[in-house]
């Protein structure tokens, strides 16, 4: 549970849990608060970036990838932390870039097959940093470094989402079922 919603009574009974839906509401519409742009990256719940070295098989990368249910692998030289960046993999490279050219991914080190040399920011950067990279890039994965280079988180669209949704959650989480969706839609390939 975020730190925003804590304490918050979600419960059919709970007061004020029709208000979404009064005539009043309707006419008002909430802003968005620009503050939450300014704040630093860190506010994004992130997990610990895989760390993999550029000798690596990518089949090892692929595995990871899959047991860990991430969509990217960072690159250093020795393979940790300590070490600067010098790529990233993704699943978007294993189709291009392995699948698409049919390479074998136990034979294909990842320094053949990775993106070399990525965008990414500094620990210290702000939430609009990331929405910007990601906007203008195409990026659905962004790297953090250290003041030295070095890999010490990577931001995905999902961690975004999540913190939008904390600091709204009334207005993303309350929403009516169904709502906007078309009915009778056939969802044969897709």
């Amino acid at each position: 549970m975020s730190r925003l919603t804590r304490g918050m009574d979600y419960s059919p009974s709970a007061k004020n849990d029709e208000a979404y839906f009064d005539d009043d509401r309707l006419g008002r519409r909430r802003s968005f608060d620009t503050q939450l742009l300014q704040e630093p990256v860190t506010v994004l719940s992130t997990r610990s970036p895989l760390i993999f070295s550029e000798s690596a098989p990518t089949s090892e990368a692929m595995r990871a990838m899959q047991s860990e249910h991430s969509g990217v692998v960072l690159i250093t030289e020795d393979g940790t932390a300590g070490s600067p960046l010098l790529g990233v993999f993704t699943e978007r490279d294993i189709l291009l870039r392995v699948i698409n050219r049919g390479r074998n991914p136990a034979e294909t080190a990842l320094k053949e097959v990775m993106s070399a040399d990525p965008e990414f920011l500094q620990a210290d950067a702000r939430v609009a940093w990331v929405l910007n990279m990601m906007s203008v890039g195409g990026f659905r994965h962004v790297p953090v470094v250290n003041v030295r280079g070095c890999p010490v988180a990577v931001i995905s669209v999902r961690d975004v989402v999540e913190f939008l949704v904390e600091a709204f959650p009334n207005e993303i989480l309350n929403l009516p079922p169904d709502f906007g969706v078309r009915k009778n839609i056939p969802r044969d390939g897709g």
